[in-house]
Order: C-alpha cells, then sequence, then structure tokens
C-alpha cells in the first residue's frame, strides 16, 4: 500500500503541462486541489483522477491577476495542514509586439508570471518550514535564459527563475525544495491559445507534456534547482553564456526583421 505522500496544489491544471503534473501526482498518491478557469475541464478531471486512484482531487475557480482571487487562494491555502507540494504553473504567452499589446493584459502577465507565484509561495512556506517537508516547483520556461525583441514573457519568466533559485538558497537546508522548472517548447495548448497555428511538423517535434512533467519530477527528486528538459534546450541556455552581448543583440534584431516582415509590418 502507497504511503499517502501528501496534497498537491497545482495552478493552470485545466490542460497541458498542469494536467500533467496532476495525472502523474495522482498516479503517485497525492490528493490535488486543481486550480484554473475552466470549471468543466477541471471538474472532468477531478472526477477521473478520483476514480482511477482513489485519491481525492477537488478544484478551484480564480483569476490570478485579480487581487481577490488570489488573496482568496493564499488564504485557502493556507488551511490545507499536508500541503506538501505546490505547483505555479499557470500561464500564458502573446505574440503581439510589445507596444501593440494590452496594457492590461500585459498587466496580468505580470500579475500571473510573478506575484501570484511569489504570494502563494509566501502562503505556504511556513507551514512546510515548521514541518522542514514540502516543495515547491515553479513552471518558468527556457525563454528566461534568452533575449527577445519586446518579450515581457522573457523577463518574467527571467524574475521567476531568479527568485526559484534565491529561495532555494534559503530553505534548502531546512528541508524544503525549490526548483525553477524551465521547459523550451512543449505540445500543449499553450501556442493555441496565443493563436499560433501548430499544424505543422515543427510543432510535432516539441516534446510532450508528460515528458517534461517526468524530467521535473525527476530533477526534484534529486534536489536539481533549475531544471531545462531536452539537450537541445541545454545547449540553447548555454549559448548565451559565452557569445558576446553583440552577437546577441544581433541574432534579436534579425528576428525582429524576419517577424516584421511575416506579420507584413
Amino acid at each position: 500500500m502507497k504511503t499517502n505522500p501528501g496534497t498537491a496544489f497545482i495552478t493552470g491544471a485545466s490542460a497541458g503541462i498542469g494536467k500533467a503534473f496532476a495525472r502523474r501526482l495522482a498516479s503517485e498518491g497525492y490528493n490535488l486541489i486543481l486550480h484554473g478557469r475552466r470549471e468543466p475541464q477541471l471538474n472532468s478531471l477531478c472526477e477521473e483522477l478520483h476514480s482511477q486512484h482513489g485519491i481525492t482531487a477537488e478544484y478551484v475557480i480564480a483569476e490570478l491577476s485579480n487581487p481577490i482571487d488570489l488573496h482568496a487562494l493564499e488564504e485557502r491555502m493556507r488551511t490545507i495542514p499536508d500541503l506538501t507540494l505546490l505547483v505555479n504553473n499557470a500561464g500564458f504567452g502573446t505574440i503581439q509586439s510589445f507596444e501593440n499589446e494590452d496594457i492590461g493584459r500585459l498587466d496580468a502577465m505580470i500579475q500571473t508570471h510573478i506575484t501570484a507565484p511569489a504570494r502563494l509561495m509566501h502562503a505556504v512556506l511556513p507551514r512546510m518550514l515548521d514541518r522542514r517537508q514540502g516543495a515547491i516547483i515553479n513552471v518558468s520556461s527556457v525563454a528566461g535564459f534568452l533575449v527577445s525583441p519586446g518579450s515581457l514573457y522573457c523577463a518574467t519568466k527571467a524574475a521567476l527563475t531568479n527568485l526559484s533559485e534565491s529561495l532555494d538558497l534559503q530553505v534548502r537546508d531546512k528541508g524544503v525544495r525549490v526548483q525553477a522548472f524551465c521547459p523550451g517548447f512543449t505540445r500543449s495548448e499553450f501556442h493555441q491559445r496565443m493563436g499560433v497555428d501548430t499544424s505543422g511538423d515543427f510543432f510535432k517535434n516539441f516534446m510532450s507534456a508528460e515528458q517534461v512533467v517526468d524530467a521535473s519530477l525527476r530533477a526534484l527528486k534529486r534536489g536539481k534547482v533549475v531544471c531545462i528538459p531536452g539537450l537541445r534546450y541545454k545547449l540553447a541556455v548555454l549559448a548565451p553564456r559565452f557569445l558576446p552581448k553583440k552577437v546577441i543583440y544581433g541574432l534579436g534584431y534579425v528576428y525582429r526583421r524576419i517577424r516584421g516582415q511575416s506579420d507584413g509590418v
């Protein structure tokens, strides 16, 4: 009989990487609290995981960029006595250039990628530290190591990765682990929700959500702080460390010109 590892709280769990985390953790015996904005998908997933694995699975609907919703989530998480794993997965991207994007959407990205993870970690860490047990996985991105013209996405993910590493330095000797999980392109709904056509061969070569989640949990067990699944992305992260800044900026300029031409700008 499996030992109950406690409760895991996953944000953005209705699809993609969050959903893959939910299925994998349920198979390991975790009870689950799943966050998202699409109730039918969350309800169906909870019923599926309870039926298949006999675990307790419930969901909460919240908009992380809404301060009232976020505060309610924080309070809820403080009341979970056996919360042993927090997965900050919720996030989104945009294909609009910075100056053309709606400012409300840009603000929502900052709130979702930085403010919400920081506040949720702040809510759960005291109890984890008291028990000297727990882990936090912050789903960042390989994009956080790169420079892309006008990309707030890259900037927010860089901040989340840095915060994860900084917190791990503080809590690693107190029984709590923090991981910055930095996948590259992944087969999920992420790009489709941005309005990107994913039917081409380029997208077929992406890692699956299940593959990247497996990599994250393996790295967590080894105590690895920054997890970058896939050799190609490990190499992509190394390149900016060795190439001169002028080369990096030049590549970014070329990318911007190519993108501008493809967008008809």
